[in-house]
């Protein structure tokens, strides 16, 4: 049966809609080990086909795992005591650190949230879709307060997982550093809600993907897959996010915004890769590693889709054109390039750090063009103090 070919014969919006449908059948469809589809199925289904984020109500998700007391409060990592330590004097006040009486004109060309460059408006042209100058500015102001509606939406997700792994952690240093993640994720929450209501005066809905990677998390009982799921993959990948927003905004107030929230976010992930290191290569079966190895690598690819934007594309070109052309545009926009550039940059050498990129899946990765990213620096080699200034020399 030639689904495309019936597809085609549809209405343009019954017709996104059973392309949305099959898009999320065929990313579970992919996932080949069963305990992964057994971890991530059922989020897949809340999130891509019930759009349980996108309902208007609180979600309420039944989080099950156990906390782990240690009664002798002992000194058991070095190096999480030094995180604890950087933690405690890092931390800054959302109101105090900002200048949030900076004014911000989303539609000002002279101070562009994004560059004009971030999108090929010729190629959109060449595709029938042609915008005024008017229109790019407002194209480029709704690309913007969604990217950044959804950096607030994951870091609700990384503020309930770091509380959440702040109990059940085994290392007593990490639970102290974990407090001050909480901080953290708390204060992010705060800065990204503050920046959207009171200079951008919109908020988009979560991103779907997005709903299934932390519907996923909250629910997983196992410590060790909170931190991998939160503090590398999700915490990881914002991090290049965040550093190739900061590099292209012209916009001070987001400029300053981004800036502290790297600091912090530097600290999470080294946190995950102290935490995962030796679990994953000397505490877990075989067996256990290659369903967490499989497990990075499914929601690696939901994380990629993620930026795929269809909330964007809703407001403006349903009806237009289909899902597929959106998705075509998506991909090749220039900006959306670097973003996928850059967070996978930082996202796969932690994976290798931590044991997760060993010679059975490395074919998997080159398959989908994400092996290129394997032999950068992992977040233990990396400081925010290196990553803000190289941002600052590419700028």
């Amino acid at each position: 049966m030639d689904i495309a070919r019936l597809t085609n014969l549809l209405p343009q919006r019954l017709r996104s809609q059973v392309d949305a449908y099959f898009e999320a059948v065929s990313v579970l469809a992919e996932i080949r080990d069963p305990k992964v589809l057994r971890s991530l199925g059922p989020s897949g289904l809340r999130g891509l086909i019930l759009h349980r984020g996108k309902q208007g109500v609180p979600t309420k998700i039944q989080a099950t795992h156990r906390a782990h007391f240690d009664w002798t409060y002992p000194a058991d990592n070095a190096e999480m005591a030094e995180l604890y330590r950087r933690a405690k004097q890092g931390q800054w006040d959302a109101d105090t650190a900002l200048d949030w009486s900076t004014d911000v004109d989303p539609l000002n060309p002279e101070v562009p949230l994004l560059p004009a460059s971030f999108v090929d408006f010729d190629d959109l042209a060449n595709r029938g879709i042609r915008l005024s100058g008017a229109d790019q500015q407002r194209f480029l102001y709704a690309i913007t307060a969604w990217m950044l509606s959804q950096f607030l939406h994951g870091e609700q997700g990384a503020l309930f997982a770091a509380a959440q792994v702040t109990e059940a952690v085994q290392f007593f240093d990490g639970k102290l550093y974990g407090a001050t993640q909480v901080m953290d994720e708390g204060r992010h929450v705060e800065v990204f809600s503050r920046y959207l209501d009171d200079k951008l005066g919109r908020l988009y809905q979560i991103n779907d993907n997005l709903y299934v990677i932390i519907d996923a998390l909250m629910s997983d009982g196992r410590w060790d897959m909170k931190f991998l799921g939160m503090q590398i993959m999700v915490e990881g990948l914002a991090l290049g996010a965040f550093g190739t927003l900061y590099r292209q905004t012209s916009e001070p107030l987001l400029k300053s915004l981004l800036r502290n929230v790297i600091q912090d976010e530097a600290r999470h992930v080294h946190y995950g890769v102290l935490a995962l290191r030796e679990h994953i290569t000397k505490e877990l079966s075989e067996r256990e590693r290659q369903e967490r190895e499989n497990w990075a690598f499914e929601v690696a690819l939901l994380m990629r889709n993620r930026f795929m934007a269809y909330e964007v594309y809703e407001e403006w070109f349903e009806g237009t054109i289909s899902r597929a052309t959106w998705r075509e545009i998506v991909t090749s926009l220039p900006g959306m390039r670097e973003f996928r550039q850059v967070m996978f940059s930082r996202l796969v050498p932690n994976l290798r750090a931590i044991g997760l990129l060993s010679p059975r899946i490395l074919p998997h990765y080159d398959r989908v063009g994400l092996l290129q990213y394997m032999d950068g620096a992992a977040a233990d080699e990396l400081t925010a103090e290196g990553m803000l200034a190289d941002l600052d020399r590419a700028a």
